[in-house]
């Protein structure tokens, strides 16, 4: 199938799929005649792989870092190497969380003293430097 193809099963824009075949996450059976790339079956496990760790927060940089791993493994398992990454992904989501609660936490502070503001009850709203008030 050519790139093109590709791109219609997996979703995934064909610019994006060169990208992922130049950094070596998926292979090419060869060129057409008219020179375009040509994938096959494999591709599309591929594509959707990567998709798959994308989608739980593993980098590209990650998920090639995973890759090279396949043909140093000589038949031993990959599993230790993709349970460190999930955890650096789980770390990183959660410090994500973390700065996401501290934003919500200061959205809350701000509108209750704009609301406060329009009720009339502070004269110095958001910390005006204006108002004299620190």
């Amino acid at each position: 199938m050519t790139v093109g193809e590709l791109s219609r099963q997996t979703g995934v824009p064909i610019k994006t799929l060169r990208q992922y075949t130049d950094w070596g996450l998926v292979y090419t059976i060869g060129r057409s005649a008219t020179n375009y790339r040509l994938y096959d079956s494999d591709a599309l496990w591929c594509v959707q792989w990567i998709g798959t760790l994308r989608g739980l927060g593993l980098t590209v940089a990650e998920i090639r870092e995973l890759a090279r791993t396949f043909p140093e493994r000589n038949g031993g398992p990959i599993g230790p190497r993709l349970a460190e990454r999930l955890q650096v992904s789980r770390d990183r989501i959660h410090a994500r969380i973390a700065e996401l609660q501290q934003t919500l936490a200061r959205i809350d502070e701000f509108e209750a003293a704009h609301q406060a503001e329009l009720a009339g009850e502070s004269r110095c709203w958001a910390d005006d430097p204006r108002c004299g008030v620190a």
